[in-house]
């Protein structure tokens, strides 16, 4: 696969029609083509996910949700920074749950050791080829996590995981009692042989269920790339025994950060919030701000006012700068359906917030077809449902 023939045919067809490839001819240059397609495949993922992978000649891909379950790559590249943040002297690390070797490889950036660990045979042995194509020091483990730490005799800077999110019958799971291997059942004796453990957990994941399920959790951080949520991590550090502060971080697409957004549970407990019906402006706070639950901060941080208890969009008079969010500008409030289709010439973009009516049916509703410069979001306030057009003003990402 690693032939200069197989890698120039690879870039040469990356765009090919994979199926009729497969059904067209069985091998390709002595490789079978179902290998072929998932090389295609995996190099079109790559793309975007894993840049520098992707240009790195040589790299070999696994099949596709093997792919698309590990991090990518300006997820791991912010882990790496995270951790650097609080081990100021690194020396040795361990990824009990190596997959494809992508946080392995980034963690290896700043641990001088890093352990990879790994029970699949498949993934082990393409992780160790591209951790060499890459250049990557790395000690690599074929065994389950388990298995690994028995024979350990090591101790640790940091120990990260990221639990299969798939039961033994290939189920997908949320709950990280349901995870493999179980970071709940493991994590007292994990935190034993290294002062430092980093969970990351699927962006479904409750937080104050992960909270009471981990212990000694100092930080939670909720990455999204984008302005999508990715993941939710959980740092805990052995001695620590407070509150846990918690972080939104939003990424652009090359990994750099957009905004960080950090606060305690107590802060947003103890925080005021201040309600209105809609002003000009409307404030749909980024994908990270919301997992974080910080509702009521979010209007203090911008002076801004809520809607609704439930309803987390915010309004004020004035524009405010460098929200963490998108920001609508508004046009009408609860037209008419012949104003709403006139105002828009009958293309909208349609959201609902807290609104009984789904923004498909809404759409089919009031006839409108997707598209177009303006926003119709369905909403409830605290005294009354609204429909407002709007046009984008901005957002952060």
């Amino acid at each position: 696969m690693n032939t200069p023939p197989i890698q120039a045919y690879l870039r040469e067809h990356e765009e090919e029609d994979v199926g009729a490839l497969v059904l067209k001819q069985r091998e390709i240059l002595g490789i079978p083509t179902q290998l072929i397609a998932q090389q295609l495949i995996g190099r079109r993922k790559a793309r975007e996910k894993l840049p520098s992978w992707y240009k790195t000649e040589g790299i070999i891909y696994p099949p596709s949700i093997s792919l698309e379950q590990c991090s990518s790559e300006a997820t791991a590249t912010l882990k790496q920074r995270l951790f650097s943040e609080f081990i100021s002297h690194p020396k040795r690390c361990v990824d009990l749950t190596g997959g494809l070797g992508v946080d392995s490889y980034y963690l290896s950036r700043y641990f001088p050791i890093t352990e990879y660990v790994e029970p699949n045979e498949e993934l082990f042995t393409i992780a160790c080829h591209n951790h060499k194509i890459l250049g990557a020091s790395i000690n690599h483990h074929l065994s389950a996590a388990e298995d690994f730490l028995k024979s350990n005799r090591d101790a640790f800077d940091l120990i990260f995981l990221d639990p299969s999110r798939r039961d033994t019958n290939s189920r997908k799971v949320v709950k990280l009692t349901d995870c493999i291997p179980s970071v709940v059942e493991m994590q007292a004796a994990l935190l034993k042989i290294s002062p430092y453990l980093a969970v990351k957990t699927s962006p479904l994941l409750d937080i104050q269920q992960g909270l009471r399920e981990l212990i000694h959790v100092k930080r939670v951080v909720v990455v999204a790339v984008q302005n999508e949520c990715k993941e939710v991590l959980f740092l805990s550090e052995r001695e620590f025994d407070g509150s846990p502060v918690l972080e939104a971080i939003d990424l652009s697409s090359s990994g750099s950060i957009l905004f960080r957004f950090t606060f305690t549970w107590v802060e947003e407990k103890d925080s005021g919030v201040h309600f209105s019906e809609p002003l000009r402006y409307l404030y749909e706070p980024s994908a990270a701000l919301l997992k974080s639950g910080a509702y009521k901060l979010i209007g203090q941080r911008w002076n801004l006012l809520k809607l609704a208890s439930n309803t987390h969009l915010y309004t004020s008079h004035d524009l405010v700068d460098r929200f963490q969010g998108r920001v609508f500008e508004l046009v009408a409030l609860n037209p008419p359906a012949d104003a709403i289709r006139e105002l828009t010439g009958g293309y909208a973009n349609v959201i609902t917030r807290n609104y009984p009516v789904s923004s498909e049916d809404l759409k089919k509703q009031l006839r409108l077809k997707d598209g177009g410069h303006h926003y119709l979001i369905g909403f409830s306030s605290q005294q009354k449902k609204h429909l407002a057009i709007c046009r984008r003003f901005t957002d952060s990402f």
